[in-house]
């Protein structure tokens, strides 16, 4: 059972990293961006990690409160809900 939300977290994590790249590529040339409603959507359902990687990674969003804090926050409660799940089922 576990494995099959941690592989759904890797998943989502991929494509916010994805998004946060994509985001920032379209920011540095004044195009058309991702909403910010639609990056958060994607942390909260899982992204959370891929989403922090790419903010520090990509150097975006690092300003914003709401994600400097937000992000992070969620990848820790999912990384709790990981381990969590991992303890129950595996002892």
């Amino acid at each position: 059972m576990w494995y099959a939300l941690l592989a759904f977290i890797l998943v989502e994590s991929i494509i916010l990293f994805v998004l946060m790249g994509m985001d920032k590529s379209r920011a540095k040339k004044h195009e058309w961006r991702i909403s910010e409603k639609t990056l958060f959507t994607i942390a909260i359902f899982g992204g959370a990690c891929g989403g922090v990687l790419g903010m520090y990674i990509y150097k975006h969003k690092t300003k914003h409160n709401s994600f400097a804090f937000g992000f992070p926050l969620l990848a820790a409660i999912h990384i709790f809900i990981l381990v969590s799940m991992y303890q129950q089922f595996n002892v």
